[in-house]
């Protein structure tokens, strides 16, 4: 069973820290935890996978990243089963997918609405995030506001985000001998 919570943010990074912070400190967990990391991208078209390359050492801990546009590419290479793609379970298995083909610890993965228009009658803005580890994926779907641009660069802060909640020493403690699912 997945957790999922909503958010309400509009294109400003509440939290304060750039991108290049938060791939920083993305990059700084996973060499400490001697993780490797992907992503599997829809809505970020690839973006979360930049930040997270421009990071110090991301050749140690970073396997790759996967552009997944369309909905054929997200079924045929990801494994994603006929379902809407603004969707929990679109999301979830898009991470499960490349963490697979990535042979990553974790894997973070992105789908939504970048807009101007609603798809799959989801309005612009919404976005699902995804991360699969051990255990079973998380997700969490958020509203952004702002044009597609701006959902692109708040969705990328997001889904860093999530990274790094689900990579926080408390989430991990003991988890990742034991394989529990907090080791996602």
């Amino acid at each position: 069973m997945s957790d999922v919570a909503e958010t309400e943010r509009g294109a400003d990074n509440e939290r304060g820290a750039s991108i290049e912070d938060l791939a920083e400190h993305v990059s700084a967990l996973a060499q400490e935890r001697q993780l490797r990391l992907g992503t599997a991208e829809s809505v970020t078209a690839g973006a979360v996978a930049h930040a997270l390359c421009a990071a110090p050492a991301a050749s140690q801990w970073f396997r790759g990243g996967i552009v997944a546009y369309s909905t054929e590419v997200k079924q045929d290479l990801l494994g994603v089963p006929p379902c809407p793609v603004i969707s929990r379970e679109c999301a979830e298995q898009m991470a499960v997918g490349a963490r697979a083909l990535l042979g990553a610890d974790l894997v973070v993965a992105t789908t939504g609405v970048g807009g101007p228009d609603a798809v799959e009658g989801q309005p612009a803005g919404t976005v699902w995030v995804a991360v699969a580890g051990r255990g079973e994926p998380v997700a969490v779907v958020h509203h952004f506001s702002g044009d597609p641009a701006q959902v692109l660069v708040s969705a990328t802060a997001a889904a860093l985000h999530f990274v790094l909640d689900r990579l926080r020493p408390t989430e991990l403690t003991g988890a990742m001998a034991s394989g529990g699912p907090a080791a996602q």
